[in-house]
């Protein structure tokens, strides 16, 4: 029996973190394509004004002529945001600086909360057949991050593995339920991803026993290491599973994927 709670169409992850650093763009790029290899179909919608999600795929700046802004406040159709990338099954919506203003401009609509969660329910959206769209959050609990959580099924937290990663957490969590509480039921939590994991780092290990002491089975079993192949693939416009897909970063990516794919397989069951 299929999950009543999830519309029809494609599950919409928000990946959200008010931290910056820890992993969100990264994690938004390389699952997507580790999704779009297992043979999804992916979109990526940037809500970043630094539009770092649209660099690491590929996209430049002169080349986003519609962006999130437009799709935003401009009412404008999907066929016209949504770009083609050079990772098979994966398109992209991207952003730019423009997008940095969208929260003051948010405040006067009364809809304000609910312009994403529209915009990617337009009637056209069936027909791309997306079976995924992620959507890479600002690193702030703004009206674009509530834009997000009000669009999505899911929410995805990356934790960097460092001393007082767990304490952004509450913030973020209270945020969570205030969305659940005002805009969005069914909103739940994807998971707890640890980032920038380094196992022979003391520090990372003591901050994982206490995700996982803490919120148990919301945090993957997949790790993501530190891993040099990460940190320099976005400067070549590529996910790390193009620029080497031999890599540890790479590897766990693709564990991350197939533990997502059997998550949602079972919820759907």
């Amino acid at each position: 029996m299929s999950d009543p709670s999830r519309p029809s169409g494609p599950k919409i992850i928000a990946i959200a973190n008010q931290k910056g650093g820890v992993g969100k763009t990264t994690t938004t790029i390389n699952l997507g394509a580790a999704l779009a290899e297992r043979g999804m179909r992916i979109l990526v919608v940037d809500l970043d004004p630094q539009g770092n999600s649209s660099t690491g795929l590929g996209i430049e700046p002169d080349e986003r002529e519609y962006t999130t802004y437009e799709l935003l406040l401009e009412d404008i159709e999907l066929e016209q945001v949504i770009q083609k990338t050079d990772q098979p099954q994966l398109d992209l919506i991207p952003a730019t600086v423009d997008l940095s203003s969208a929260d003051i401009e948010l405040v006067a609509n009364e809809k304000r909360s609910f312009l994403l969660h529209d915009a990617l329910r337009q009637t056209g959206m069936d027909r791309f057949g997306y079976d995924y769209v992620l959507i890479d959050c600002p690193p702030s609990l703004n009206l674009l991050t509530v834009n997000a959580m009000v669009a999505a099924h899911s929410v995805l937290v990356p934790l960097q593995s460092e001393f007082f990663a767990l304490e952004g957490l509450s913030q973020l969590m209270l945020t969570i339920r205030e969305v659940r509480q005002t805009a969005n039921p069914d909103l739940r939590i994807e998971g707890v991803l640890l980032t920038m994991y380094d196992a022979r780092n003391n520090l990372s290990r003591q901050v994982e026993d206490d995700a996982r002491e803490n919120l148990g089975d919301l945090v993957f079993a997949t790790v993501i290491p530190r891993n040099v192949r990460v940190s320099e693939a976005p400067s070549f416009a590529m996910p790390v599973l193009s620029y080497d897909g031999q890599s540890k970063g790479a590897t766990a990516y693709r564990a991350l994927a197939d533990e997502l794919l059997r998550k949602n397989a079972r919820l759907a069951a």
